[in-house]
């Protein structure tokens, strides 16, 4: 039967990985396409129509809701905000929601107003819940631990994406990873043992994407793309030919352990298939954090020259940092810091260390009566500043020694150091050429220009781009790319830092009426009235700066904070009229 499915991607946050205020330079609305929700697409009967909504490029539209059969949602917990306001829509529309993904998978119980739960992996409970559904007796949850057979899943309906508007395509290759870190979720969700499509089949994905008009940069979205590095050599012969049989028209990159380093067949393969960057996941630099965290792979060798090995073969390292373990030092702030600038990491994406629901990390910290049952975590460590557990180290000195790492390595000066790090350690030679330049890519230069010369780093951004241009005039490109990131790190930092200032002196002020409640009621009778006097006036002028403070955030921070904000403003406003009302005097 006939039916009209709205598949809807709720809109991310702006956050260090969203690249937000980057993308209006190469005018591209979002960083990546919704590959789950158009491969999910692939799955459904071929007489159910797919529309695909994504609200990182355009807006929702009520009608289109109250024109669907059904809504299938999904989500990462980052985009929980979001996903929250598309269900309350769908209700008043009276549009069935079929929820699944990361953010359902993991805290489907929190959620409500969905009607079907579809969750794991879409080709193991998806088929259930279509014979359910065109049946008239369709289930709330459908879930199952089921590894499924990603040889036989269909390629994603790429015909769905506008690729205009995407700044990268992605494609999956395999899912699972063989290590076993504590704090992390992938294999939860996936599994240890990695199961790899058909290199032939993902090199036709490829070639669909490129039909479809992708061009550019595809993220190869696996959870460790080496995690069988046999079968990785295979795919990346596949994908050598396909490149030179279309002139190179994809540069690659993906998420990978830092024991890439040690295979140099491996290495170089990558390299002549077009990557050109790949995500590790270092952690720390300090080995007993490693190893409580069961980080293993990365004990076996140097992370330092692991780090430079890499990128002297022309891939640039992009790494992921975590403070916050039970073995972390008053120095691992100061050590971090020194390991990201010595190792010439441009993008070090540092986040306090969080306890994600399901994963071993997760279950430890209950057992040991460490998780914090009112933690409100957005799904984002590193600019949501709360913890969900109580860590070893006091949280206030926890968080004050994360943000002196963002303020540091995200200090224009020390991050245009970083970038000239690693393009010095670039080699002569690249196996491919960059392609030739766009109008799109002369616009973001000359934007760049007028954005970042007359910002209050404009010196450090021009001596960096001279020292490229009259250096190594050939990684140019490289260097205004590695600047106009650069222009989204440093508002990111600076919206982060200005949010935990205003959280911390709300906390004062409410510290202060707390404190002031308590003082009244241990005074005399005659000096009752001139103290609540004395205490009004001076509330009046902490609410006032805390306004102040409120209405110089971002728009997105201000979205985030409203309701605390509401809930203060009645707070104060409260207590000063039951002082005034109740007094005993």
């Amino acid at each position: 039967m006939h039916r009209k499915i709205l598949m809807i991607y709720p809109e991310f946050p702006t956050t260090y990985w969203s690249f937000k205020h980057s993308l209006a330079f190469v005018n591209k609305k979002s960083s990546i396409i919704p590959l789950g929700l158009i491969t999910v697409a692939s799955l459904l009967p071929e007489d159910w129509e797919s529309k695909l909504v994504d609200m990182n490029v355009e807006p929702l539209r009520r009608e289109d809701v109250e024109d669907a059969d059904m809504v299938f949602l999904s989500a990462m917990i980052v985009q929980r905000r979001s996903f929250d306001e598309v269900v309350r829509l769908c209700n008043e529309c009276g549009t069935p929601v079929v929820a699944g993904g990361p953010f359902p998978t993991a805290l489907h119980g929190e959620i409500s107003g969905v009607d079907h739960f579809v969750l794991n992996e879409a080709e193991t409970t998806l088929p259930g819940f279509i014979r359910d559904y065109e049946a008239g007796n369709a289930k709330h949850l459908y879930e199952s631990q089921e590894r499924p057979d990603i040889t036989k899943t269909p390629a994603p309906r790429f015909d769905l994406v506008d690729f205009s508007k995407y700044q990268n395509a992605a494609i999956q290759n395999s899912r699972g990873c063989p290590y076993n870190c504590e704090f992390c979720d992938i294999i939860e969700l996936f599994g240890r043992n990695p199961r790899f499509k058909d290199p032939d089949q993902f090199v036709r994905e490829m070639d669909l994407a490129y039909r479809n008009g992708a061009r550019g940069s595809i993220f190869i979205v696996d959870d460790n793309f080496i995690g069988n590095k046999r079968k990785v050599k295979e795919l990346l012969r596949k994908i050598i030919e396909w490149q030179r049989e279309h002139a190179y028209p994809f540069a690659l990159f993906t998420e990978a352990s830092v024991d890439l380093a040690a295979d140099d067949e491996l290495l170089a393969l990558m390299v002549e298939a077009g990557f050109d960057m790949v995500f590790v996941g270092i952690e720390t630099p300090d080995a007993a954090a490693l190893a409580e965290c069961s980080k293993g792979q990365n004990l076996r060798s140097g992370l330092f020259e692991s780090v430079e090995k890499i990128q002297r073969a022309g891939i640039e390292v992009t790494a992921g940092f975590i403070v916050g373990f039970d073995s972390d030092g008053d120095d691992i702030f100061d050590r971090q810091i020194d390991f990201i600038q010595r190792a010439g990491i441009p993008m070090a994406m540092v986040g306090l260390l969080s306890a994600i629901t399901g994963t071993q990390l997760y279950r430890r910290l209950e057992k040991e009566g460490r998780l914090k049952a009112d933690n409100n975590w957005q799904g984002s460590n590193t600019n949501d500043l709360q913890l969900t557990f109580v860590p070893r180290m006091p949280e206030a000195r926890l968080v004050e020694g994360y943000k002196k790492i963002i303020a540091t390595i995200y200090s224009p000066r020390r991050y245009f150091e970083r970038c000239r790090v690693f393009i010095d350690r670039l080699p002569a030679a690249s196996v491919r050429t960059d392609p030739p330049l766009t109008m799109t890519d002369i616009r973001a230069f000359f934007l760049s220009l007028v954005k970042q010369t007359f910002s209050r780093y404009g010196l450090s951004y021009l001596r960096f781009l001279a020292r490229v241009a009259l250096r190594n005039p050939s990684a140019f490109a490289l260097a205004v790319r590695f600047a106009i990131k650069g222009y989204h790190l440093f508002i990111m930092t600076r919206d982060i830092l200005k949010a935990d200032e205003y959280s911390t002196y709300l906390g004062r002020v409410q510290g202060f009426v707390r404190e002031s409640i308590a003082r009244l009621g241990a005074i005399s009778e005659s000096v009752h009235a001139l103290e609540v006097e004395k205490i009004e006036k001076r509330l009046a002028l902490l609410v006032k700066t805390l306004g102040r403070k409120y209405r110089r955030l971002n728009g997105e921070m201000r979205i985030f904070y409203a309701a605390q904000f509401r809930e203060a403003q009645a707070f104060f406003s409260g207590s000063i009229s039951s002082l005034k009302k109740n007094s005993p005097y």
